[in-house]
């Protein structure tokens, strides 16, 4: 019998899914609704970063300095006091504990056995020629989709080694609240954390070699410090790290100011200084597939990889590092693996989110960007002392931001900074996701006394004043 006629071996799995996560759960079951056989493989705690040590224990904490916070600021309504403290450290992390471990078992342990072809392996996966090796066993899989994530990225300080360092995970870990914090990076997880921790009584010190959120509009980065600072953080921008040691029980970090040498200590350091895909100990290069410059794994606009069969998504990637897009992102893979490749992945209308107070939130692009595309541009900017809800509340920290193509008044970006930020932006996700322009915007009736009604009155911003209205007008 000749090759061309021999019977072909037939696959043990039809997919096998690499990493356990928000990524691979969403890629095992969409090809499990498609009939597949998946070999879901996980390694270490089930449920990836989001659910054990990233959006959910982070957000509860960010809760609870919320409630302390708005306590103590209650007396902006004339007649009203408020305090509140931290009374036992201990038993609120206990607590976020408890959240994560059912959050853990609901959505991940507990949906295995509702998709009977998904098969969960547990073990240090590595590609082979023709699948994946599992704890050294060879797994035999048509396609594989690659959703191991990432982890916090050490920056390139001198003498960092010899430092006992936080990351976001052990920060959130700690049974004992540091009485002080010094966080390097401003970046959404620096900002975070930094407003948590100070919240909750701890001094804080924020550096950065930039300045706080550098992908925000400046407007909106510039309000911010401000609104830190006031809260008693100590920001610092535009410094360069010389080097970090212990120094009488303290941690000090030398940075160097236009020159200068300086010593900025506390008893803690938290690196908030980015993500690293997690791609060791794959074998990736060996099997063919081609990691960019930054480490994660290249992908095309169809997860594709550089080697045939095998796709990837979400943080390990290395790109648009949300836990929504890494399962938008894990979904397409699995889909095109299954059914050849007609999927596109778009983040034209990706909304983002960070979780200070006041809140940010943006989707589409910023200024800059669309300047640098072509645009021709135009800005509103509404404070948020515009906005009725706002002087309700008696909280006008904060201001929207619209960008819009000049020509054809399309809206194309929009960043709000806001205590219901959050909340506001999926109104601004399906504007530029179905091509609306600013008069299509302003002319849409929005619910009065609340924050997303600030989009209306920017919106209106771009062509009368928006102070010269009557409440609900135009």
């Amino acid at each position: 019998m000749s090759d061309c006629c021999a019977p072909k071996k037939k696959s043990q799995y039809d997919l096998a899914v690499i990493g356990a996560g928000s990524a691979g759960f969403s890629a095992a079951i969409a090809a499990a609704e498609q009939g597949a056989n998946v070999a879901l493989i996980g390694h270490g705690t089930i449920g990836g970063t989001c659910v054990n040590v990233g959006c959910v224990p982070s957000k509860t904490m960010i809760r609870a300095a919320e409630a302390l916070h708005g306590a103590r600021v209650a007396r902006r309504f004339p007649g009203i006091a408020g305090e509140a403290r931290v009374t036992d450290w201990r038993q609120l992390v206990e607590a976020k504990n408890d959240l994560v471990a059912t959050l853990r078992q609901k959505k991940y342990i507990d949906l295995l056995p509702e998709y009977n072809g998904v098969a969960y392996l547990e073990g240090a996966a590595r590609l082979t020629e023709n699948g994946v090796t599992v704890n050294g066993s060879n797994i035999v899989a048509g396609r594989i989709v690659i959703a191991t994530g990432s982890s916090p990225a050490a920056p390139d300080i001198p003498g960092l080694t010899n430092v006992p360092w936080l990351t976001s995970t052990t920060a959130l870990e700690l049974t004992e609240q540091p009485r002080s914090l010094l966080v390097v990076g401003g970046g959404y997880i620096g900002c975070e954390l930094a407003q948590m921790f100070a919240r909750t009584g701890t001094q804080v010190t924020l550096v950065t070699r930039s300045r706080l959120l550098p992908e925000a509009e400046p407007e909106i980065a510039e309000a911010l410090t401000r609104y830190l600072a006031d809260e008693g953080i100590t920001i610092r921008t535009g410094l360069a790290y010389s080097s970090i040691e212990q120094r009488d029980g303290r941690i000090a970090l030398v940075v160097d100011v236009n020159g200068k040498l300086e010593t900025i200590t506390a008893e803690q350091v938290l690196m908030t200084t980015g993500r690293t895909p997690n791609t060791a100990g794959l074998g990736l290069t060996e099997a063919g597939v081609t990691l960019a410059a930054h480490g994660g794994v290249m992908v095309d606009d169809r997860m594709r990889t550089s080697k045939s069969g095998v796709y990837a998504a979400g943080d390990v990637t290395g790109r648009d590092q949300f836990v929504y897009m890494a399962a938008y992102g894990a979904k397409l893979a699995a889909l095109n693996a299954l059914n050849g490749n007609s999927l596109t992945y778009d983040n034209t209308a990706m909304p983002w989110v960070v979780f200070t107070d006041p809140q940010v939130a943006g989707v589409g692009l910023t200024e800059a960007e669309a300047k640098s595309r072509g645009y021709e541009t135009k800005t509103s900017i509404a404070p948020l002392d515009q906005v009725p809800r706002a002087l309700a509340a008696r909280d006008t920290r904060g201001l929207i931001k619209l960008i819009a193509d000049k020509q054809t008044d399309r809206l194309l970006g929009a960043q709000i900074l806001a205590p219901e930020g959050a909340d506001s932006i999926q109104t601004m996700v399906l504007a530029i996701k179905f091509g609306m322009t600013t008069q299509d915007l302003g002319a849409t009736i929005f619910p009065y006394l609340t924050t997303v009604e600030g989009l209306k009155l920017a919106a209106q911003g771009f062509g009368r004043d928006v102070t010269k209205l009557s409440c609900c007008a135009g």
